[in-house]
């Protein structure tokens, strides 16, 4: 197969694990920066270039778009998909998942459950916000927030209103959501491939965080997930029309909690974690998906 990778990150570690395991498995990969990429939109002649290279005869592509440049990376993906091209993240699902209010919607439509949230446009008045959610301690999270970054776990009345306030003050939209304190600092991560689990670790905050984020110091340990996160996990990822997914759960008293449905789940930690060959695993769901469309 002629298969592209469309990262900004050449050294990353997803994108390398990706491209090599491609390579071992005997295809053509490229990785390609999709910032630099243009596409010419025509009726029924749909093309895309990098750079002054016209991209033809790909057969899939693995998109690792950054969330600042979902608009753009959405546009390329959608391009190729008019082209006939197999996208492992499908650009309607990449749309969804990346959105914090749909997502939330389409899930709680669905029945998957997560912490409570709220979201408004009362800006003058924090306090009222804050009753909906039913007070404090609660979680303030940025609408474009990504990794951890712009979340903040407000204790008390006073700190929850300073909070909500500088966001609003800044143009910034923020959700609410309810503090999940029996999951003390530790969530799972499970990656989903093509309708099943194939790994899941419990990741655990460092000393005094509440974010459980690897890169934040946090640690991990691999875990088998119970009947009721499997089914979770595996419905939040089907409702965002995902083929790969990395759903966050949170443990509670009322059941497992969808915390973020990941669209490009990063493989190093999981991968480190569990020992699980991920990257092996998605170029071979990629082979079974376009062998079964050149039948058609």
């Amino acid at each position: 197969m002629n298969i592209l990778i469309l990262s900004r990150g050449p050294e990353l570690y997803s994108t390398r694990s990706l491209f090599f395991a491609a390579q071992k498995r005997g295809h053509y990969v490229r990785i390609l920066d999709y910032t630099e990429c243009s596409i010419t939109i025509e009726a029924g002649q749909p093309m895309v270039w990098f750079r002054d290279q016209a991209l033809v005869n790909i057969d899939a592509i693995i998109p690792r778009i950054g969330s600042s440049a979902t608009f753009f990376g959405t546009a390329i993906i959608r391009q190729f998909e008019e082209m006939g091209v197999f996208s492992l993240t499908p650009s309607v699902a990449l749309t969804r998942s990346r959105d914090k209010l749909q997502s939330l919607q389409l899930m709680a439509m669905a029945g998957v459950d997560f912490p409570k949230t709220v979201f408004s446009n009362l800006t003058y008045d924090a306090s009222e916000i804050i009753h909906q959610i039913g007070g404090p301690p609660l979680v303030v999270k940025l609408l474009n927030g990504t990794h951890g970054m712009g979340v903040i776990l407000a204790k008390d009345q006073n700190t929850a209103e300073a909070v909500i306030e500088s966001f609003y003050k800044t143009k910034n939209r923020v959700i609410l959501q309810e503090f999940i304190e029996e999951a003390g600092g530790e969530d799972l991560r499970a990656f989903v491939i093509n309708g099943k689990i194939i790994a899941c670790m419990k990741r655990r905050a460092k000393p005094g965080e509440f974010r459980s984020n690897l890169h934040r110091g946090g640690s991990s340990i691999i875990v088998k997930p119970d009947n009721e996160e499997i089914d979770t996990a595996l419905k939040a990822t089907a409702v965002m029309g995902l083929h790969v997914a990395g759903v966050d759960m949170l443990q509670s008293k009322r059941g497992p909690l969808v915390l973020e449905v990941n669209a490009s789940p990063g493989l190093e930690g999981i991968e480190t974690t569990t020992g699980v060959d991920i990257a092996n695993q998605i170029i071979e769901f990629i082979e079974a998906e376009v062998a079964a469309k050149e039948k058609i």
